[in-house]
């Protein structure tokens, strides 16, 4: 795995020519941007393990600013620190505004084309596509979780994500955020207090038997 230590001008084009084809290539946003720089970052480049991805994404989401941003600066940051974090965000962010300028340029008058709608509703199929195909790959983790916290987190914040969809509770999708943090928390204090009194009594066990 690379280290954030080599700031080489070879890492430095390799984020900006890795990011620019990510964001020129990527449509529908952030979420579907997910499964390629899973791809990028962990398959192919081999920047990041798995593990550690689920860990970017959910920074990511919890920061303010968009996730793919976010995703882009933190690998940069990772690769070849400051100069790399600037490097992969800002080539991330240059397709959509090369993109969205050509648009409102020349692309405005044919938006009641018939031609154009059906392009962007096949657009729309295939983000939808990668969207699942990211929550297919990120999940895979489950397979080897064993902690039944983790698994009551994702069904709760599932049924709240449901709820919230179809305007059955009226309430943003941060509160899901925040209270899984809050649950993380208080899990992982209970874990540790629980194994430190183990370890503590282990240890005075092995003190009285002497």
């Amino acid at each position: 795995m690379k280290q954030k230590s080599k700031n080489t001008l070879s890492d430095l084009i390799d984020l900006a020519l890795t990011f620019f084809k990510i964001g020129a290539f990527t449509f529908g946003g952030g979420y579907a941007m997910i499964s390629i720089i899973e791809r990028e970052a962990v398959t192919k480049k081999k920047w990041i393990e798995s593990e550690e991805m689920l860990n970017v994404i959910a920074i990511a989401e919890s920061t303010p600013g968009p996730i793919a941003l976010n995703m882009a600066t933190y690998l940069g940051a990772k690769v070849a620190g400051f100069v790399g974090a600037f490097i992969a965000s800002v080539s991330v962010l240059l397709p959509a505004l090369i993109i969205i300028t050509l648009i409102s340029a020349f692309l405005t008058p044919f938006f009641d084309n018939q031609y154009l709608r059906y392009a962007f509703l096949g657009m729309r199929a295939g983000v939808s596509a990668l969207v699942l195909n990211a929550v297919i790959n990120l999940g895979g983790f489950l397979k080897k979780e064993k902690r039944p916290a983790v698994f009551a987190i994702l069904f709760i914040s599932l049924v709240f994500s449901i709820l919230s969809a179809f305007n059955i509770l009226g309430f943003d999708n941060i509160f899901i955020i925040v209270g899984a943090i809050l649950i993380g928390l208080f899990y992982t204090f209970i874990q540790d207090k629980y194994k430190k009194n183990n370890k503590l009594n282990s240890t005075k066990d092995k003190g009285n038997k002497l």
